[in-house]
Formats: C-alpha cells, structure tokens, sequence
C-alpha cells in the first residue's frame, strides 16, 4: 500500500476506521505486527508511513535534511480527511515537533513520545544517547525497560545484542537501509535542531508528552522540560517502560493517547 505525498509514493501502513491518526515513526518503520496498533486503531484509522529511504520507501535525489522531512509531512497532513492527530516517536517525535511549530490547519492533536530533537544540556553534555557510537549492546541495555525480555517486534529496531542471531538477512539489510537514511537526516547535529527548543512555544494544537520512566535513552527529565517548552503540554510517564513505551506496555500507552483524544482542548 501507498501514500502519495507530492511527487513521492510513501509506504503505508493503514489500519482502523475514523479520524486520522498519522503515526510518525522514529529508527524503524511502524511494525505491522505490534499490539498497539489495533488497540489504537479502535480510536481512528492509522495511517503510518515509512520516512524516504525508511523501508520501502524510496529516497529521492536531493532529499536529506530534516527541512525535507517536515515539508514531506505537511504534505501528508495536508492530503488526510479531516482533523489530523499526529503521533510522533523518537525520532519521529522531532519531525512532528517541526511539524507542530511550522503550524497545519489540519493538525488538532500532537502526541510526542519519547522525542528527540533538542539541545538542552551544555556544549560538553549529551542529552541524548549517541545512536551510532553506542555498541548495540549498549543501546539495548539503555532502550528498555526489562532488555531480556523486551517484545518480540522490538527485534529490528537496532539497539539488541546479538543482533547477527536473531535476525534474518533480509531483516538485517532493511535495518541498515534505515539506519542509513536516520544518518542521513540526523547524524550532524546528532538527533536535535540547535534552534527547535527556541520555537517550542509556537505549537498552538493540544499536546501530550509521553515518557516511559525506564528510558535510558534519553531521560525523562529531559521530557519533563521538553514538555514545559510547549505551551499547555501535558506530560505523562509510563512505568516499566523505556525508550518504547508503545511495545512495552501498550495497553498503558494507547490509554493515555485515547483518554488525550477524545478531551476537550
């Protein structure tokens, strides 16, 4: 399936019936097969596409800055029926921000979980855990909340041990691919806009930042300010949950977007 977008054919994962709820994914694609969409999509349709050069979705010339990306999005917005809620994650969080601060007449929602895409700490300190100098042994321990027993469809995302083990050859060259194109958009600065947390307070829609608690990643204080940066944020933890709280505990986590949804402004 697909989703045209300008000049671009997205890959798209559709699912549910409703208002729009574009998911906005962050390492890897939206797994088909992770709990929460169905739970999700009791509250609206999703419509998750694959970011160019993110699974199967092609990267055209001239296509490499998170600029790309926010504009691409707007499109996507843009083409949706109707009043858009838009969940972001990781580094998806950081496109939807971008997004939100550009402002869309069809956006009324913003979920951020886990997002990147600040700088907040000095030149010396780093907020976030460098995804490419960080072994994937390391980004596994720091990803989740319990790593031994992380979700089945949390293989792929690239922070697991063993990674050579549990992966087919296929599996193994989608995640490179996209983690080629994450390098492309995000690897200087690594993962943040030195300007975005200056533009924060122009995010006009209601807003929810979720956070799980065992993140590793980046830390929940970082989302506690992160949060106080948008005004009117509300901010939630997820407990037993790290950088993922969507595949940890999705129960936890479709309650908290589904409660946000369906609130007044």
């Amino acid at each position: 399936m697909s989703l045209h977008a300008g000049d671009i054919d997205l890959e798209v994962l559709r699912r549910g019936h409703g208002r729009s709820i574009l998911l906005v994914h962050g390492v890897n694609p939206v797994s088909p097969k992770a709990p929460f969409l169905d739970l999700l999509a009791e509250h609206g349709e999703i419509v998750a596409p694959s970011h160019p050069g993110f699974g199967n979705s092609p990267l055209p010339d001239d296509f490499d800055t998170m600029y790309d990306l926010v504009h691409l999005y707007r499109e996507v917005l843009d083409g949706l029926s109707g009043k858009v809620a838009m969940v972001g994650f990781s580094f998806g969080g950081w496109i939807a921000a971008e997004v939100a601060v550009n402002g869309s007449a069809k956006l009324d929602r913003l979920v951020l979980v886990d997002p990147v895409g600040i700088k907040l700490g000095g030149r010396e300190e780093r907020d976030i855990v460098h995804f490419f100098n960080t072994s994937p042994s390391d980004l596994n321990r720091l990803a989740w909340h319990d790593p031994t027993n992380r979700p089945a469809e949390a293989y792929g995302l690239g922070w697991q041990a063993n990674i050579d083990e549990a992966m087919s050859d296929e599996a193994m060259i989608a995640l490179a691919r996209n983690w080629d194109a994450l390098a492309l958009y995000a690897w200087r600065p690594h993962m943040y806009n030195p300007q975005l947390k200056h533009w924060l307070r122009r995010i006009s829609v209601p807003t929810l930042v979720l956070w799980g608690t065992s993140d590793r990643i980046v830390a929940p204080g970082y989302g506690r300010a992160y949060s106080a940066l948008i005004p009117g944020a509300r901010f939630a933890a997820i407990d037993a949950a790290g950088h993922h709280p969507e595949l940890e505990q999705p129960r936890v986590f479709v309650e908290h977007v589904a409660r946000f949804l369906g609130s007044s402004a």
